[in-house]
């Protein structure tokens, strides 16, 4: 047992050192192109790329978060917070997970279904401020995941 419980642990810490990585590299990415005709050209082909791999460490992070959850005991604390450091972080990272992943699929329909075409201003406004919130969400998930790393 204890083999499969550091292997999700490896796989969870892979998973969100791309997840992160590939946020803010998107994220710089989309602060420097600034140029629309330079932007045109690349984000349709590392766009799709990047969205599915990002998409499968999101679904790797929750299964491996979800087992980790359970191998220690953190759904009881979820469920019924006590007003412990460790319940308070497991409740504020899985709440910022869940906004993390509601905006992660806003963000991979909008730019699925407009890859390559121009559009509205409020597909734009959607597509970046979701990005915007991933970026900056994933700064606080990661925080807490250290706390709960140094408490577990």
């Amino acid at each position: 047992m204890h083999f499969i419980q550091e292997s999700m642990f490896h796989i969870h810490l892979i998973m969100a050192i791309s997840w992160i990585g590939g946020s803010v590299f998107m994220f710089v990415l989309g602060v420097s192109l600034r140029d629309k005709k330079v932007q045109q050209e690349v984000y349709p082909h590392i766009g799709p790329i990047f969205g599915w791999f990002e998409l499968l460490a999101l679904i790797a992070l929750l299964i491996s978060g979800f087992y980790l959850g359970s191998y220690y005991n953190l759904f009881v604390l979820l469920l019924h917070p006590n007003g412990s450091g460790i319940s308070d972080a497991v409740v504020t990272k899985a709440i910022l997970v869940a906004i993390l992943t509601v905006a992660t699929i806003i963000h991979f329909i909008i730019a699925y279904k407009t890859n390559g075409k121009v559009r509205t201003k409020f597909e734009n406004i959607l597509s970046r401020g979701s990005s915007m919130l991933i970026f900056f969400l994933n700064l606080f998930v990661m925080h807490y995941a250290i706390v709960l790393r140094d408490t577990l």
